[in-house]
């Protein structure tokens, strides 16, 4: 090896030690402020509450029709109020329907969500500034455990989980309401991105002499009319579809951070890669 080019591999080895020794501290600190920050949307408290966490409440809306109003109330992770009103197709009668007093509904999404927030968190915390990294494969194997949490996060946030008819027809939701929802409605709540969604489904029953074309519908977010199923031995078909929604800004805030915090584990990564790069051997 020449004289020049140990001197090259030198300066790198001085460099990559401080690579490791501060600038990944410096990224750790930054990764655990901005997270800090996201838990800290999922759990607002009340003004001068510490214990009580702030409600929200937002009017559900669409441009495009007034069949379905109503608003929602948001606390953390439990949807704590539904007021809905709904103008029947046929009828146009309205309906209106809300959550009992003793009932909350949890959305799972904000829970895995800031669940898997605090799993990051924890990564980020098990590494205080004291811990001395020795190689990059260390970093890098940190910044995946890490990586791999929000991105679980965000997925929580941007893909709502499919339902079947059925099971939506003898969810927990459907016990919640009153005066109580009537055999030829169900409603869903779910998230998406920054908005919290609902749809409502009208139904008809299929008569037996009208069933020989029955296909039963698979599971989807969103269910079109048409759409068929059978429960307790009573054939239905999705007659309309109502979806409103309203945006949750805090939801959108997070869903920033995400993107914030999984940029700068890459460029972490990256940087550890441009001097792995330099040598064929060696942990790095």
């Amino acid at each position: 090896m020449s004289a020049a080019s140990q001197a090259e591999r030198a300066v790198l080895e001085e460099e990559f030690k401080w690579l490791l020794k501060e600038e990944v501290h410096a990224v750790l600190k930054q990764l655990k402020d901005i997270l800090k920050e996201a838990s800290r949307r999922f759990s607002m408290p009340a003004g001068g509450l510490e214990s009580q966490l702030k409600q929200e409440n937002f009017i559900l809306g669409s441009s495009t029709m007034d069949q379905v109003k109503g608003v929602l109330t948001l606390q953390g992770e439990a949807l704590t109020q539904a007021d809905i009103n709904l103008k029947m197709a046929k009828s146009n009668q309205v309906m209106h329907f809300a959550f009992r007093d003793d009932k909350q509904w949890k959305m799972q999404q904000i829970q895995d969500a800031r669940n898997h927030v605090s799993q990051a968190l924890q990564l980020l915390n098990s590494r205080d500034e004291s811990y001395h990294f020795k190689t990059g494969a260390e970093v890098n194997k940190l910044m995946d455990a890490v990586m791999m949490q929000l991105t679980r996060a965000r997925n929580r946030l941007t893909t709502p989980a499919t339902m079947t008819l059925p099971e939506l027809a003898s969810s927990g939701l459907m016990k919640m309401f009153t005066p109580p929802m009537p055999g030829d409605l169900m409603v869903n709540f779910y998230i998406n991105l920054s908005k919290l969604c609902l749809t409502v489904y009208q139904l008809h029953v299929l008569q037996p002499n009208t069933t020989k074309n029955f296909k039963p519908a698979g599971s989807s977010v969103l269910h079109n009319p048409g759409s068929m199923f059978e429960i307790n031995n009573i054939k239905f078909e999705v007659s309309h579809v109502h979806k409103v929604e309203c945006v949750v800004p805090w939801l959108n805030d997070t869903l920033v951070f995400f993107t914030i915090s999984l940029q700068l584990c890459q460029q972490l990564k990256d940087k550890i890669s441009v001097f792995s790069s330099y040598w064929n051997y060696g942990p790095f």
